[in-house]
C-alpha cells in the first residue's frame, strides 16, 4: 500500500486515498487517521491542542509490543526489493 494523497480536515484528522503498489490489483481505499487522546505530554504544549488523556489501560495497550507487524522500515525495505 502506498497513500496516494491525503487531505487535513482540521488539526485533529487527516483523510487519506491510498492505493496498492500492485499496479495489477488495483485496489484503492479511503482512510481516515484521527487523533483521539494524548498518551503522554508535550515538552512544547501548543494551547491550541486540548485532547483528552489517555485512561490506563489504552495506555497499556499502546506500549504493547506488536510482534506480528513489521516496523515501518522494514516494510519499506521489502517493496523495493520486490519492485
Amino acid at each position: 500500500m502506498r497513500i496516494r494523497t491525503s487531505e487535513g480536515q482540521h488539526i485533529f484528522l487527516r483523510i487519506t486515498y491510498m492505493q496498492c503498489t500492485n499496479e495489477a490489483c488495483g485496489w484503492a481505499v479511503r482512510a481516515e487517521f484521527q487523533m483521539t487522546h494524548e498518551l503522554s505530554p508535550s515538552g512544547m504544549p501548543n494551547p491550541a491542542v486540548q485532547l483528552p488523556v489517555a485512561d490506563v489501560v489504552i495506555r497499556r495497550q499502546a506500549m504493547k509490543t506488536a510482534n506480528d507487524q513489521p516496523d515501518l522500515l522494514d516494510q519499506l525495505e521489502m517493496e523495493a526489493t520486490t519492485v
